[in-house]
Order: C-alpha cells, then structure tokens, then sequence
C-alpha cells in the first residue's frame, strides 16, 4: 500500500473499530455484568435499552465524528466546539437523525461552547468531573499529531480533551490512550507497547512536573500487569479511570477484534463506551479486514463513515 492508502485503512479502522464496539454496547447500557453474565453479548443486536434498530452507535460515535469533522479542516479548537453544539442542538453526526444519549459533563460544557466559552476553558476541571466523555471521542486525534514531539502531542491533546474534559486525570487518560494507539501504528505488538508506555508516559509525566498524586491513580497501567488481574477486579462504569483500564485489559486478554471488544461490553455499566474506547485500539491492532463483515453491514451510516475517513486523510 502506498502511504496515503496506509492512512486511510488506518483511519477507517480507528473510526468503524470505535463505532461498532459503541453499537455493540448500546443495547446493553446499564446492564449489570451479573445480567450480561447470563445473557451476554455475543453479536450485533438491537433495541432494549433505548430501543433503536441494531447498529446504532451513540453519543461516543457521534463526538469521535464531530472532532474528525473538524480536523478535515485543519487543527482548530473553535471548530471542533462548534461541531460538539451542532450535534447537541442540531443533530449533527448522529446515527438515526437525533440524540438520545449525553453526559452530563459534556451536556454542561456544551452550553458553556453555546453561550460563547473559549473551548479550552469549556470542560470541568474539578475532582468529580473525571467521567470518559472525552477519552470515547479522542482517537481521531491520533492522526493529526502522529509526527509531532512528545511535548506537543500532550499538549494538543489537553486542548482536545479540555473542550469537555479539562482536568488534569482526564488528559493523562486521553494520552495515554492516544500514545498506546500510536504505538500500534509503529508496529509494534500490544505487550511490548504496554511495557514500553510503563516508562515513556511515567518519565514524561515526571518530567513535566504532574502531581504525583495524579500520576498514582494510573499505578495499575505504569506500575503494574493490568492483563494478570481477574474480571471481577477490572470496573466498567462511566469513570475515566475505569473506562482506560477495562480497555486496555480487554485488548490484552484478547486475540481478535470481535473477542476484544465482546469482552468489554459483557463488562456491563456502561458498555457503549468501554466498548468504543476498546474498539479503537482493537480496530488499529488487527485492522479494517479483520472487522466481521456482518457487524459492518448493520452500522448505522456506514458509507457516511467511509467517506468521513476519506476526507480525513486527504486532509492529513
């Protein structure tokens, strides 16, 4: 393949991986993992939960889409906002004409980005806003600070994940995410970039002066074998914290895309996003081509998605 051929499989896989683990998840949102112990996911289904036809991705989709869009034109935070208010108030790349999910933390920062907020300055930036609600929609930055150094990288993705998200806990997560899929680009095998994030984010961490109580909170991911823990260890709810290392354990104990992110979901809580944030990483590791064909045939949008991809790497 040639290298702008490369980009746009790598785009397409980062973007259905995200969508189809979302779709995946949303008709079992809120399901406790008991419930999915008896009953689990094991294929593309629909309904249930908010009762919307099988293939139906959620607000996680829909903001991923809403910052690609964007980057379709170039870096610009403006931009990047104002997609996130036209999606809340206009149904903007959403998957069946309206919105029916949104966090209460990207619901508080969109209408500050309504009345005028600077979007760096639009997300919480206290304890309790720490929910996944910019880690489910940060992947498509990958590709637009794939060659930029370290310092950078961390600092546009601040910005990014800052429109929502703005404390410290919430970016640390986002880059990391953002890194380990980098690191799946560079080739590399999924244990030897684990091993190898252990010391390139705890150093640059250190090295940039972050709290050190901030930086304990990921002791699990940099200190630690996450893969070795059992289920019941691992939590799936709606914290950015547990979102991370639920998928980060799911790609690991798994082989394939679809182990991967039916393993997330089955998680139970809150299975759209820990099985979007798994499927990016799960779509980058083992590619478009080892997506299930039928998964894809259901997504909602699939060829608006496609395209979406196109003009991203075109741009890039």
């Amino acid at each position: 393949m040639t290298s702008q051929s490369t980009l746009l499989y790598q785009i397409k896989s980062a973007l259905f991986g995200v969508a189809l683990g979302d779709a995946l998840g949303v008709p079992v949102e809120f399901n406790s993992r008991e419930t999915l112990r008896k009953k689990p996911v094991t294929d593309m289904v629909g309904y249930s939960t908010y009762n919307l036809p099988p293939g139906t991705w959620s607000d996680d989709s829909s903001l991923t889409f809403c910052l690609a869009e964007a980057l379709t034109e170039g870096f610009d935070l403006n931009t990047i906002g104002r997609n996130f208010v036209r999606w809340a108030h206009e149904n903007y790349w959403t998957p069946r004409g309206h919105v029916f999910d949104i966090g209460i933390a990207t619901q508080k920062a969109i209408y500050k980005l309504s009345k005028g907020e600077e979007p760096e300055l639009a997300g919480g930036i206290e304890d309790r806003d720490n929910g996944n609600g910019s880690l489910m929609r940060i992947l498509p930055l990958l590709f637009y600070i794939l060659d930029k150094e370290i310092y950078e990288r961390f600092e546009m993705t601040a910005k990014v994940s800052s429109i929502t998200h703005g404390h410290i806990r919430s970016i640390i997560a986002c880059f990391y995410y953002l890194e380990f899929a980098r690191q799946i680009l560079e080739g590399k095998e999924k244990f030897e970039i684990y091993k190898y994030l252990q010391s390139e984010v705890s150093d640059f961490l250190t090295d940039i002066e972050i709290d050190p109580d901030e930086i304990s909170k990921f002791d699990r991911l940099l200190r630690n074998d996450i893969a070795l823990l059992p289920e019941e260890e691992i939590q799936s709810s709606g914290y950015v914290m547990h979102t991370l290392e639920a998928s980060i354990w799911s790609l690991l104990t798994t082989e394939s895309y679809e182990d991967a992110v039916l393993k997330a979901v089955n998680l139970g809580s809150d299975t759209d996003t820990t099985g979007a944030v798994t499927g990016g990483l799960a779509g980058l590791l083992y590619g478009f081509d080892k997506i299930p064909e039928n998964w894809l045939q259901q997504l909602a949008r699939y060829n608006d998605i496609e395209n979406l991809a196109e003009r991203l790497s075109d741009k890039i």
